[in-house]
């Protein structure tokens, strides 16, 4: 195995077809074709559009990632690929793509946990990132404050035990009649509001979050103020949700930090792009001492610089797939 090996990553577990190039830790390349544009038409994601697009676009995304990367396919030494979590039909086209490609170059193939491209993106927004260090995990399917011990251990400390919380931000959004995706619309709206309302906070035990009673309390608000016939200022609704959503998470990440004398913090998941978020981790690690190391917001939402990303901790480990790797809608975060 080299020590930098040049690897291809492939994703499409939703509405993003994204090929990536990276050299090591170093990032050539990263190509991201979206039907999102299509997919807000009906207010979400339609596993069938997904697929369509994903076909479509796969072969130019790749082709448009090794140009811009400026190597030649005969560089490639593995190629990376997400089979799970996400939409069956569209991770099968990504997979399918792969093993075609890995079987030509006669290269290994590298199957990736999507969930854990997330936190391996860190190690390319700092190339001095090695473990132990904890990761705040926030994205639509998964919600977790994780120990990583190593590079490919780690221990969950804190999950969400029903809806998560980048889910709770795309009902929400659909409750105050915002446009998909929901999670950008609103923090915007939320910059112009005031967060002066009462809501649950979704951290319901020591180790435990729960969104579900938060979704369900911003409804009952919402319900109560038409009953009333009162004008319902969704700005302070979308500030009050958002604060109440994301301090608990940042306080404790911290928290958990300190409890095990870690150093370093770092996020992942399409949630770490909101800016409420990062400006409120950021002000309490400066406040603690402790380093933080956030990705560009670009790559906290789906890309396959992250899937190359944590197909190289996989390289490294020399752990290969085979032609008989299938794609699995739900796989736990391992």
């Amino acid at each position: 195995m080299k020590e930098n090996p040049v690897i291809l990553g492939i994703e499409s577990s939703c509405d993003e077809t994204s090929a990536a190039l990276i050299r090591g830790r170093q990032l050539l390349s990263n190509v991201i074709f979206s039907s999102a544009t299509e997919q807000a038409k009906y207010g979400g994601v339609v596993p069938e559009i997904a697929s369509r697009a994903h076909t479509e676009a796969v072969d130019e995304a790749v082709k448009q990632a090794i140009a811009e990367a400026g190597v030649t396919v005969n560089q490639i030494d593995a190629v990376a690929v997400t089979y799970g979590a996400g939409l069956l039909g569209a991770l099968l086209v990504g997979l399918s793509f792969a093993k075609s490609f890995a079987y030509a170059l006669k290269v290994p193939l590298i199957a990736v946990n999507h969930i854990r491209g997330h936190l391996s993106v860190s190690y390319l927004a700092d190339e001095n990132l090695k473990p132990p260090y904890i990761t705040l995990l926030a994205s639509g399917g998964h919600t977790a404050v994780i120990h990583v011990k190593s590079y490919t251990e780690f221990e969950v400390l804190c999950s969400t035990t029903d809806d998560a919380a980048g889910e709770a931000f795309d009902k929400v959004a659909r409750i105050l009649g915002l446009p998909y995706p929901g999670g950008p619309n609103v923090q915007r709206l939320a910059q112009s509001g005031k967060a002066e309302i009462k809501l649950p906070s979704p951290l319901v035990r020591g180790t435990q979050f729960s969104y579900s009673g938060l979704k369900t309390a911003v409804i009952n608000y919402c319900h109560n103020a038409e009953q009333k016939g009162e004008t319902l200022k969704r700005e302070d609704v979308a500030a009050s949700f958002q604060k109440t959503a994301i301090l608990p998470l940042v306080n404790k990440t911290v928290e958990s930090a300190l409890a095990l004398g870690v150093k370093t913090v770092t996020a992942g998941g399409g949630v770490a792009a909101n800016d409420f978020l990062r400006n409120s981790l950021a002000s309490e690690c400066e406040k603690t001492g402790i380093k933080l190391i956030l990705p560009e917001k670009k790559f906290c939402t789906d890309n396959a610089a992250m899937i190359a990303a944590e197909g190289l901790v996989q390289y490294n480990a020399g752990n290969f797939a085979d032609m008989s790797l299938n794609a699995c809608a739900q796989i736990p975060l391992k």
